[in-house]
């Protein structure tokens, strides 16, 4: 079978959180939100390119006008969790006043299909009179924040709220602060970025839950390995070391294991979102990656089971790929090598409860539009002439593989249920 039966996903969520988080009194009553393992992640991006100007992903992949196709086409694949954007610079184009007709049209979307909708609150794009560093970033975010929960849950007052209150604050902190690639377009600015970016997390999470304490916080955070060269010297040891434990810093400030005057706490945690990509393991100092498919035997290469452990040991929550993929041919060597890797996480006893595809549906360069697209999704984009919609073309060879990492893990799921069913007897 593709997919766990509920009954079985149900138990193995039960049993993995009886055993694990008795000790963790906000997590205790906490099961697996989500409604498939599978989850499927549309490009939503709004913000700002590095020439300065908006994109707006959602209606440029065509997924908001082909939202329904784009539904229907999941379904047979087991995805019915997908993850959607809110586009905060679309929604307040005027401070404090809101236009959620999209966001509606989108929610009744998936309340017609059946498919759930995680939602990223900020996914890189700011209203166009804010960057992170004006002083009204975090009351301004807050306050869209409290306003989406109010609006969602007068259309939906019982289903589970799952949000993401900004997307990779760890990269748009570097990307903004430091990359000069985004607002602010800063360099040697990304500490401030990131703090500035932390502290309206935090006020979001704050005023969500002042209006509905149910909320469910998703994190999604680069996770990263950085690494001294072969040979390398004890500063170049220590500095690798450094660098890569600042992958931590914004989970660690929501947390309030850092920063605490921001005011984080671990209630601010439910579930660890990790985004992991073949390109996210690398020397300090240099800008080529460590080959992921490890042909040399390079003893500096991570396997991912051994990074998601790390993460998950530091903060102890339920864990969720919650983006992953690569660009081209090598599409369904990478879902084969990411599925071998979650199985391993899962027989340890570790609470992995997601993997997302991300993107679903292929994509632009947020720079460069009109170059070619980055053929990474699981449906590549059929473009023909401009002013039309991308088409959809199932990317054959990516969708065996996913069938098979899909049983793998189905199969794996049902084996680690029956070693926990064996040991309560």
């Amino acid at each position: 079978m593709d997919q766990p039966s509920p009954s079985i996903a149900n138990n193995y969520n039960y049993m993995i959180l009886s055993s694990q988080y008795n000790n963790i009194t906000t997590q205790e009553n906490l099961k697996n939100p989500f409604k498939s393992f599978w989850m499927a992640g549309f490009e939503c991006t709004d913000q700002l390119n590095a020439f300065g100007n908006r994109v707006d992903f959602l209606h440029l992949t065509g997924h908001y006008q082909l939202i329904d196709q784009d539904y229907q086409r999941l379904i047979p694949l087991n995805f019915r969790t997908v993850r959607e954007g809110l586009r905060w610079s679309q929604v307040e184009k005027t401070a404090y006043q809101y236009d959620w007709s999209t966001v509606k049209i989108m929610m009744e979307k998936g309340r017609m299909h059946n498919i759930q909708q995680i939602w990223d609150i900020c996914h890189f794009g700011f209203p166009d009179d804010l960057t992170p560093l004006h002083p009204m970033f975090a009351r301004r975010f807050a306050a869209f924040c409290r306003a989406f929960v109010q609006f969602y849950r007068s259309l939906e007052p019982y289903n589970s709220l799952i949000v993401t209150p900004i997307n990779e604050v760890s990269f748009l902190s570097w990307l903004g602060g430091d990359a000069r690639a985004t607002s602010p377009y800063c360099w040697g600015q990304g500490w401030e970025v990131k703090y500035a970016l932390m502290r309206a997390y935090i006020e979001g999470i704050a005023a969500m839950r002042e209006i509905d304490p149910t909320v469910l916080i998703l994190t999604t955070e680069p996770l990263i390995q950085v690494v001294p060269p072969l040979n390398a010297s004890e500063d170049q040891i220590r500095a690798a070391e450094r660098v890569h434990n600042e992958q931590y810093q914004a989970v660690d400030i929501l947390c309030g294991n850092m920063c605490p005057e921001l005011g984080g706490s671990p209630d601010y945690l439910n579930i660890l979102g990790l985004n992991f990509y073949f390109n996210n393991q690398w020397t300090i100092g240099c800008t080529d990656s460590l080959p992921w498919r490890n042909l040399q035997s390079d003893p500096r290469w991570k396997p991912l089971r051994s990074l998601i452990t790390e993460a998950y040991n530091r903060y102890e929550r339920p864990v969720a790929i919650t983006e992953t993929s690569h660009p081209g041919e090598d599409r369904p060597i990478w879902i084969e090598y990411i599925a071998r890797e979650a199985a391993a996480v899962i027989k340890t006893g570790l609470p992995l409860w997601s993997i997302c595809l991300y993107p679903i549906i292929n994509r632009p360069d947020w720079d460069h539009l009109h170059e070619p697209w980055h053929e990474s999704g699981l449906w590549d984009a059929e473009l023909t002439q401009e002013g039309t919609l991308p088409g959809r073309i199932l990317n054959q060879p990516y969708a065996s593989a996913l069938k098979e990492a899909q049983s793998l893990i189905s199969g794996t799921i049902s084996k680690q249920l029956s070693l926990q069913e064996q040991s309560i007897i």
